[in-house]
């Protein structure tokens, strides 16, 4: 019989005074200590990439920095430099289903507009599930400086990212994206103006139809979308990769000054939708000027200006309620009064 805590006999035994039982002896605790850290890693994925992926050893802060209505944003100070988190913590929105999802399409779109080495934006790292519930990505994080940096940059900047970033697929993107909270479809097309007809304008016409009961709006932008053929005359199109919803809130620069662009809803589309956002975004000459020297301006930019801004006008209607509906309508009806439709 052997009783618990005595030595085992035979040739293979393990004496408690011999050199191989107090080593392994000594090594239990580290033991125990390593197997509780990754059983605790095992239930924050974000902690896990951080402390094996991220090469950190320790998370020495972690600092909320703000979020939207959407998500949550958190810095992580490590031993090996900071990252910028996003979580999802919502399992639905009014519109769309929240998860992984969202955040892989943002993982795409800043993969591509990193790809194309032009404008500075953060590179994302890792994107998952949180077992609670909802998604987080990690990306890099980026220290901004105390202004938004130069327009003339800027405009330069995302211009050579027009320029860099082409699709042979068509207009649209690998993967459907949001625009704020809305779902924006990108199923691929070889027209342009059939894309943003059916994609963009219809998409957001039939979401005021089914949420307002808004069939004026409906049946005036209906008429729109099936006369757009003559803004477009003697325009070259090509797919270049767009940031998607480029206003002030996602425009910043970096410690240097460099521009930084944020928050994307990337797809391929005709490069002038890029300015859909102008009416909040800031753009001023200089922007322009440095912009359309890297990309010449098409005949009829500015009968064009508004049809793009009306897209997201149209969205902040769905978004945010009826004090946007004004500046859609008067956008639809000068155009219906221009087109003679």
């Amino acid at each position: 019989m052997v009783h618990v805590g005595a030595p085992l006999s035979g040739p293979f035994s393990l004496g408690a005074s011999s050199p191989r039982a107090r080593r392994r002896a000594s090594l239990l605790p580290k033991l125990t200590r390593r197997r509780s850290i990754m059983a605790s890693l095992g239930d924050d994925p974000i902690r896990e990439w951080i402390l094996t992926e991220g090469k950190a050893t320790q998370i020495t802060r972690i600092s909320p920095i703000g979020g939207g209505c959407i998500n949550h944003a958190s810095r992580y100070d490590t031993d090996s430099g900071s990252v910028f988190v996003k979580t999802n913590r919502h399992a639905t929105s009014l519109k769309l289903r929240i998860g992984p999802s969202m955040f892989e399409a943002e993982s795409l779109g800043l993969s591509a507009m990193y790809a194309t080495q032009s404008i500075r934006v953060p590179m994302p790292y890792k994107v998952g599930p949180l077992p609670t519930g909802g998604s987080f990505i990690i990306m890099e994080f980026i220290e901004f400086g105390p202004s938004r940096g130069s327009q003339s940059v800027l405009g330069r900047k995302l211009a050579e990212m027009h320029q860099a970033g082409k699709s042979s697929k068509g207009f649209g993107f690998d993967i459907d994206n949001t625009i704020g909270s809305t779902p924006q479809i990108n199923s691929w097309s070889s027209d342009w103006i059939e894309f943003f007809s059916e994609h963009r304008l219809g998409y957001q016409l039939k979401l005021a139809l089914n949420q307002y009961g808004d069939s004026a709006i409906y049946e005036k932008g209906q008429r729109l979308m099936k006369n757009l053929q003559p803004l477009f005359e003697g325009v070259v199109i090509e797919p270049c990769l767009l940031h998607g919803d480029l206003w002030s809130g996602n425009i910043s620069s970096d410690k240097n000054g460099d521009p930084v662009i944020l928050d994307p809803a990337c797809y391929y589309g005709h490069n002038e939708a890029e300015f859909g956002m102008s009416w909040c975004a800031g753009f001023g000459g200089a922007f322009y000027s440095s912009y359309f020297e890297v990309m010449p301006k098409q005949p009829g930019f500015e009968k064009r200006r508004e049809l793009y801004m009306l897209y997201h006008y149209l969205n902040h209607y769905n978004l945010f309620g009826s004090g946007y509906r004004s500046s859609a309508m008067s956008i639809i009806d000068d155009y219906l009064r221009m087109l003679k439709v």
